[in-house]
C-alpha cells in the first residue's frame, strides 16, 4: 500500500516536472519571438527614420535630431575635426588679457559683462539696506540684507512674501535681479519656490530709487499689467513669472554655442550667415554624455526621450553650465582654448564642429566658404541676442529696444555693413551717444561718398550744412526706439518720406524737429523737394484737426509708441509752449510712458516733481491729486517759438 502511493507519488512529481519545463520552453520561445520582434522593429524604425528622419528647419539652420542621412552630403562642405562649440572648448576671459589687454580691460567696464552676475556684495547696486522702500497698488516693497544673502519682501493687508536674490542683470541705467519665493502662503510644491525669475521691483540707477520693473514681457496698459502681490495658485510659466534660465539667461550670459543652438535654435536659424545642418544627437553624445543614454543611439530613443533631453538643456542654469555669466569674449569669439594655449596662431569667427556642416547650392561656392572674419560672420555674432519680435511702426522698426540687429537687416545698408562700422565692440558706448554728430555722418559717408561734396548734400538735404536737418541719422535713422530711460535711433535705416508712417500718423523725421508745424506744412516740401505722394483720405483721416502741430497730435495718438515718441521730440526741442499738453502724458494708460514723461518735464522746466507727491507708478485715482496741484500751482506755457522755415532747422 505504501509502495504503491509513493509510486504514484513519484510518478505524479514526474509529471509536474515535464509540465515545468514545458513552461520554460514555452517562455523562452516567448522570449526569442519577443526579441526578434524587438529587433525586426528596430531595424525597421532605424530604417524608416534613415530614410525620414527627425529633424527641424528653421531659417538658415537645419536641427537634426536622427544621424544624418547615409547620403546628400554632395553640397555639404565639413567644419570638423576642430571645434569651437562645446563648453570645453572655451577659455577664461582672464587668459585673453595675457595678449589682449587693451580689449579686456576696455571689456572689464563693458555693460556686456555685467549683464548678468550672481549676487554679491560686489555686483548688487540696489539699496537693501532696509532703508528703501516703494509703495504700490496698496502693497510695500522693503529690500534688506540678512544672513540668508539679499532679499525682497512683499506686503499687502495679512500677506507677506519673501523672495531671494540670486543675481543680477545690468548695471548701466536700471538693475533687475533674478531670484525664487522663499518664504510665503503657498505650499512648498508652489513653482515659485523652484523657479528662478525676474523679481517685481528693480533700481533705477540715475534716480536712486526703486521702481516696477518694464518689459519683462511685452508692456501694457495699467489695467492689464501683473500685480506682484498676486500670486496664482496654479502659476505657470510665461504667466505669473518668467523662467530666467529659459527665456533671457540665453543671452544675458555665455553659454557654449553648440548648446546655445539647442536652447535658441529659432534664432540661431534666422541670421546664420549660411545653411548649415546640426547634429543634436551627435554633438550631445560628445559634449554632455552624462544625459546621453549609454551606448544608445538617436534611432533608439523615442520622442519622449528627445524632448527629456532638450528640456533639460533648455533648464541649465548660465551659472552651473554656462561658460561664464553676463557676456564674455566666448559670446562672439566662441571657443579659442586652443589658441588661448598656443596650440592654434588664428581662430575662425565661424562655429567648427564635426557635428555642423555647412550647405551650399553649387561647388563654385562650396569652395570660397568663409569661415573668417566676413561681414556676415560679424553680423551673426551681434544677431544672436540683439534679435527678436517687438511691436512695429509701420516702416517695420521695432518700437522699443533691444532688438537692433533685427531692424539695421530690414535696411539695404546691411547686405554690406556691419555693426561694428559704428560701434567699436570692446568699448563700452556709456550712458549716452559720445561720437559728434560730424562723426556720425563721416561714417555714413564712407559708403555714400558723394556727399563729400556740401553742394550735392544741400541738394539732397535742403537744409544747411552742419544743421540737425543735414545730418544723416537725423532723417535716415532718427529717434524712434524706447530705450531704457531716452528715446533712442532707430537702427532701421530706411527714407524720411516713407508713406506707411505719414499716412498712419506716425513719427516722421520732419516732425520730430519742427515740432511745432502741421501736416500739411510737412507733405508740402517733401512733394516739392522729393516728389514723395501721399493718400489724401489716409492724411485726412488720420490727422484730427490738421492745422494742429503733429507732434502734438502725437501725444493723443491711440498707440502708446507714438505718444510717447510725441513727449520725447517735444521736451527735446524745448516746447515749453506744448508744457500745457506734455502734463497730459503724466496720466498717460501706460506706466512706462509716464515714467519717460516725468524725467523729461522736469528737464524741460528744471524742476522736480517731488514737492508735488507725483509718483509715475502711482494708479489713477492716486495721482489725481498730484495732477491737480501742478497743473493749479506750476504749470506755466511759455510763449510759442519763433515761427521755424523748412531748411534753416537746427
Amino acid at each position: 500500500m505504501n509502495r504503491e502511493m509513493r509510486g504514484a507519488s513519484g510518478g505524479r512529481r514526474g509529471a509536474v516536472n515535464w509540465r515545468a519545463i514545458a513552461m520554460m520552453m514555452g517562455l523562452a520561445c516567448c522570449v526569442l519571438l519577443v526579441a526578434a520582434f524587438m529587433k525586426w522593429r528596430t531595424e525597421s524604425l532605424q530604417k524608416k527614420r534613415a530614410a525620414n528622419p527627425r529633424r527641424e528647419r528653421v531659417g538658415r539652420l537645419t536641427l537634426w535630431f536622427d544621424e544624418y542621412p547615409d547620403d546628400g552630403y554632395e553640397a555639404w562642405q565639413a567644419t570638423g575635426p576642430h571645434s569651437n562649440l562645446r563648453k570645453q572648448d572655451y577659455a577664461d576671459p582672464q587668459t585673453c588679457r595675457k595678449c589682449h589687454k587693451k580689449n579686456y580691460d576696455a571689456w572689464h567696464e563693458h555693460p556686456h559683462r555685467k549683464m548678468n552676475l550672481l549676487a554679491s556684495a560686489d555686483t548688487v547696486v540696489g539699496d537693501f539696506s532696509g532703508d528703501a522702500s516703494i509703495r504700490y497698488r496698496g502693497g510695500t516693497a522693503t529690500f534688506a540684507t540678512g544672513e540668508d544673502g539679499f532679499q525682497m519682501t512683499l506686503s499687502r493687508g495679512e500677506t507677506t512674501r519673501v523672495y531671494g536674490v540670486d543675481e543680477t542683470i545690468g548695471s548701466r541705467f536700471f538693475q533687475y535681479y533674478v531670484g525664487s519665493l522663499v518664504k510665503g502662503p503657498e505650499p512648498e510644491a508652489h513653482p515659485m519656490y523652484q523657479a528662478r525669475f525676474v523679481l517685481p521691483f528693480g533700481y533705477w540707477l540715475d534716480e536712486e530709487q526703486w521702481v516696477p520693473v518694464v518689459h519683462v514681457s511685452e508692456e501694457v496698459a495699467d489695467d492689464l499689467r501683473g500685480d506682484p502681490f498676486e500670486v496664482a495658485a496654479d502659476a505657470q510659466d510665461g504667466k505669473d513669472f518668467y523662467s530666467y534660465n529659459r527665456h533671457c539667461a540665453n543671452c544675458h550670459s555665455t553659454f557654449a554655442l553648440g548648446d546655445l543652438m539647442l536652447r535658441a535654435f529659432p534664432r540661431m536659424g534666422r541670421y546664420s550667415p549660411h545653411s548649415i545642418h546640426f547634429s543634436m544627437s551627435g554633438f550631445i553624445a560628445d559634449a554632455h554624455p552624462e544625459i546621453w543614454p549609454a551606448g544608445k543611439r538617436s534611432f533608439d530613443l523615442s520622442q519622449d526621450q528627445m524632448t527629456s533631453i532638450m528640456g533639460q538643456v533648455t533648464q541649465w542654469t548660465a551659472s552651473e553650465h554656462g561658460v561664464s555669466m553676463g557676456v564674455s569674449c566666448g559670446a562672439c569669439h566662441l571657443g579659442v582654448k586652443e589658441h588661448a594655449e598656443g596650440r592654434m596662431k588664428k581662430p575662425p569667427f565661424f562655429p567648427n564642429s564635426p557635428h555642423l556642416f555647412v550647405e551650399y547650392a553649387d561647388e563654385e561656392k562650396k569652395k570660397n566658404i568663409g569661415f573668417g572674419r566676413t561681414y556676415r560672420t560679424i553680423n551673426s555674432i551681434c544677431a544672436r541676442c540683439h534679435t527678436g519680435k517687438r511691436p512695429e511702426f509701420g516702416a517695420g522698426m521695432s518700437t522699443w529696444n533691444s532688438v537692433e540687429f533685427t531692424d539695421a537687416f530690414r535696411g539695404a545698408c546691411f547686405q554690406e555693413a556691419t555693426c561694428v562700422h559704428c560701434h567699436e565692440p570692446h568699448k563700452p558706448i556709456g550712458k549716452t551717444w559720445t561720437r559728434t554728430p560730424a562723426q556720425d555722418d563721416a561714417m555714413c559717408i564712407q559708403c555714400h561718398k558723394r556727399f563729400v561734396d556740401d553742394r550735392l548734400l544741400v541738394a539732397h538735404t535742403h537744409h544747411k550744412v552742419g544743421s540737425s536737418g543735414s545730418r544723416c541719422m537725423d532723417c535716415h535713422m532718427p529717434r524712434l526706439n524706447e530705450g531704457l530711460q531716452d528715446i533712442v535711433r532707430t537702427h532701421l535705416i530706411y527714407n524720411p518720406t516713407n508713406a506707411d508712417m505719414i499716412e498712419s500718423n506716425e513719427p516722421n523725421a520732419c516732425n520730430l524737429c519742427h515740432t511745432d508745424k502741421p501736416i500739411d506744412w510737412t507733405v508740402k516740401y517733401l512733394g516739392e523737394w522729393y516728389g514723395a505722394e501721399f493718400n489724401e483720405k489716409s492724411i485726412d483721416f488720420s490727422y484730427k484737426p490738421r492745422e494742429q502741430p503733429v507732434a502734438v497730435g502725437w501725444l493723443k495718438h491711440h498707440r502708446e509708441a507714438v505718444r510717447l515718441v510725441g513727449a520725447d521730440c517735444l521736451i527735446r526741442s524745448g516746447a515749453k509752449w506744448a508744457l500745457e499738453d506734455l502734463v497730459g502724458a503724466l496720466d498717460d494708460d501706460f506706466m512706462l510712458n509716464r515714467q519717460f514723461a516725468r524725467r523729461g518735464i522736469e528737464k524741460l522746466v528744471g524742476r522736480s516733481l517731488d514737492s508735488t507727491g507725483y509718483r509715475f507708478y502711482m494708479t489713477r485715482p492716486e495721482r489725481k491729486g498730484s495732477l491737480k496741484r501742478i497743473r493749479g500751482e506750476w504749470l506755466k506755457a511759455g510763449p510759442p517759438p519763433a515761427t521755424s522755415e523748412a531748411g534753416g532747422g537746427e
